[in-house]
């Protein structure tokens, strides 16, 4: 009976937790006042439990970006734990160690203290941005020499050195094992997670060479049978993975190749998740190609395909709302944003990290975008600037965001329309402006021809003289 009250009143804290999360997110609040707001009115709630809640995460998804921080160090993750996690939080004489420590705070982007973690005494104040933001490229309080050892560490050694890891693997183990398998896991998770750090080209090459190992191992067929589903599993995942990267390329053809195998062996393991994700990226090529009748249907498969919660909300808002909203079909589109909004309200967790996550800045981002379609362009400003309030200055969710805004400017405000692209194509480097990017901008352009204000004669300039992404001779600009 005691078992089963208190498992009633955590998810009551959940639930009332995640209410004023979405409240603070209107009122555009940051992570620490949402933490503060959660302790005020549930004091039970110790301050790391609380700085958890504000994220929105759920501890197995803390576990896993925690495991990313050790990934991108190009370490071994240490075994952690939903207990271990859970007693940090509510035992006032449990807590994390320095490593761990480190890594909690990298991952939820605070301070031993503001996490109520003490070791301040390890940490000085003054060496506090190098310990804890190391890892962490997007945020102001890393310094311009930080940001260029991360870049150097996730690029040019952490990407090889998780194909090598499974290289190695492999060698080891020639027909695949429980092992392997595991590792196969951590490699996609490592590549999904890290998406937006590295240029297209640079990631789809690691992903391929990934990719062709595990195949290899495959068209030998000796693999055993309990590790021979778990191979084709990360096979189709890799394979969605390309197709993204494909398309966000410019390459829809090798995308579309690329997201068909991923569907086939999404639905061949069962994996509903994969199945769905794989559909709505069809979708997404479908209307970048202008063909909303076929990018409908996919869409349609994947809501019918998608788990319940965060990937059918993804569904709906990345897939259903904006092909309905590229047909004309605004009744309907308002159908399925009400639908993603209800999925993102019903899940406990409400952010998953990742390429094949989803949050609120992608929700509002897919809303703005819809809303431009549909003419509403008051709406889409609205939805835009909350989508770039919940992203980082030059990532590229923050150039897609920033982008949308500017196409709602536009027709009423064509100078801060000029003057947020051209912010963009100055944090941005064309390596990783990606192709969705460079649609939005080509758009832009478009709707400003012949409009006399500041910027647009700059803007037109900067994006006729764009690098293109793949050159005449299929190199990549770099």
């Amino acid at each position: 009976m005691a078992a089963a009250i208190a498992r009633s009143r955590r998810a009551a804290i959940q639930k009332e937790a995640a209410g004023i999360r979405m409240r603070c997110q209107r009122e555009r609040l940051d992570t620490e006042q949402t933490a503060a707001e959660i302790r005020r009115a549930l004091p039970e709630v110790q301050q790391l439990e609380a700085w958890r809640l504000a994220l929105g995460w759920s501890r197995s998804v803390t576990i896993t970006q925690v495991k990313a921080q050790y990934v991108a160090d190009g370490l071994l993750p240490r075994s952690l734990s939903d207990p271990m996690l859970c007693r940090w939080e509510h035992d006032p004489g449990e807590r994390p160690d320095r490593e761990y420590t480190v890594m909690l705070c990298r991952a939820y982007g605070a301070t031993p203290a503001q996490l109520g973690l003490g070791f301040e005494q390890v940490f000085p104040e003054r060496e506090l941005s190098a310990v804890i933001r190391y890892g962490r490229p997007e945020t102001d309080t890393c310094s311009a020499g930080a940001r260029e050892m991360v870049v150097h560490m996730t690029t040019a050694a952490g990407l090889p050195a998780v194909r090598e890891s499974l290289q190695l693997a492999l060698l080891a183990d020639p027909h695949g094992s429980i092992e392997v398998a595991e590792l196969a896991d951590a490699a996609v998770e490592h590549y999904a997670l890290t998406y937006p750090k590295h240029p297209a080209y640079l990631l789809f090459e690691e992903v391929r060479a990934a990719r062709t190992l595990l195949t290899d191992c495959l068209i030998t067929g000796h693999v055993p049978e309990q590790v021979a589903g778990g191979l084709h599993r990360n096979v189709g995942w890799l394979s969605a993975l390309m197709g993204n990267l494909a398309f966000h390329l410019d390459d829809h053809t090798g995308a579309r190749a690329h997201l068909a195998t991923a569907t086939a062996y999404g639905t061949r393991t069962d994996d509903a998740r994969l199945t769905a994700w794989a559909l709505g990226a069809q979708s997404m090529v479908a209307r970048a190609e202008n063909r909303y009748e076929t990018a409908l249907s996919y869409a349609e498969r994947a809501v019918a395909q998608a788990p319940a919660g965060l990937p059918r909300a993804q569904a709906h808002a990345w897939a259903q709302l904006t092909s309905l909203a590229g047909l004309g079909r605004e009744q309907e589109a308002d159908t399925a944003l009400a639908a993603a909004a209800r999925e993102l309200e019903a899940d406990a967790v409400g952010f998953a990290p990742g390429r094949f996550g989803f949050d609120s800045a992608e929700y509002t981002l897919h809303q703005a975008e819809s809303a431009i379609a549909l003419g509403h362009h008051n709406r889409a400003r609205a939805a835009a600037e909350t989508s770039i309030a919940s992203t980082a200055v030059a990532t590229p969710g923050w150039a897609a965001a920033a982008l949308v805004l500017a196409q709602a400017e536009a027709p009423t405000q064509p100078t801060d329309a000029a003057q947020r692209a051209l912010d963009v194509l100055a944090r941005v480097p064309a390596a990783r402006l990606r192709s969705t990017s460079r649609a939005r901008l080509a758009r832009l352009d478009q709707a400003l021809t012949g409009v006399s204000a500041t910027g647009v004669r700059d803007l037109h300039e900067r994006v006729r003289v764009l690098v293109p992404l793949i050159d005449n001779h299929g190199n990549a600009s770099t």
